[in-house]
C-alpha cells in the first residue's frame, strides 16, 4: 500500500519513521516516536476489527465483508511496518545505551577496588594509603550446592523452630 490514503499527518508519522530521520534521533526522542506510532497504529487496528465485525451480519460472512474494509486494513498494516523500524532502532539504541551504561559502572567499580575512586576507603580517609591488591586466591562460599537448596533448608529450620515455639 502506498501513503496516498493517507492523511497528511498521517503520512508525516510515517515518513518520521524512515531509516535516515530515525538514525538522527536520540533514544527518548525515539521512544515518543514509538509511542505516538503505536497509538495510530492501535486506533486503525480497532477501527478495521470494529468496522469488519459490523459488516459482517449484512454481508453474510466475513470473507465477503473483507473487500469492504481494505482501506482500513491498509492503513493498520502502514503502521505496524512503521512501528517494526522504530521498534528495531530503539532496540539497537536501547542496547548501545546499556552497553555504555556497563562499561561506566565496570570501569567505577575497578576504581573503587583499586582504592581510587569516588566510593573508596582512602576517599573517606583522605590518605594516600598504598591500595589494596586484590587476593588470588577463590572466596569460600557456604553452599551446599546452590542458594535456592540453602534459603530452603534455612526457611524449614525456621518453620521447625516456630512450631516447637508454640508449643
Amino acid at each position: 500500500m502506498t501513503t496516498t490514503s493517507l492523511t497528511a499527518p498521517q503520512a508525516d508519522l510515517v515518513r518520521e519513521t524512515e531509516p535516515a530521520r530515525l538514525a538522527e534521533l536520540t533514544e527518548d526522542e525515539l521512544i515518543e516516536l514509538h509511542q505516538r506510532v503505536r497509538r495510530a497504529r492501535n486506533k486503525h487496528v480497532g477501527l478495521y476489527r470494529r468496522q469488519a465485525s459490523a459488516r459482517v451480519p449484512a454481508k453474510g460472512a466475513r470473507g465477503a465483508a473483507r473487500p469492504a474494509n481494505r482501506l482500513n486494513a491498509d492503513r493498520a498494516e502502514v503502521f505496524e511496518l512503521a512501528l517494526a523500524r522504530v521498534s528495531a532502532r530503539l532496540g539497537v539504541v536501547a542496547r548501545a545505551a546499556a552497553t555504555e551504561l556497563k562499561a561506566e559502572r565496570l570501569a567505577a567499580a575497578r576504581e573503587v577496588k583499586a582504592g581510587t575512586g569516588p566510593g573508596s576507603v582512602a576517599s573517606f580517609v583522605g590518605s594516600a594509603s598504598v591500595p589494596s591488591v586484590p587476593s588470588a586466591r577463590r572466596r569460600a562460599t557456604k553452599t551446599t550446592g546452590g542458594l535456592k537448596r540453602d534459603a530452603s533448608s534455612q526457611s524449614q529450620g525456621a518453620r521447625r523452630q516456630a512450631r516447637a515455639d508454640a508449643r
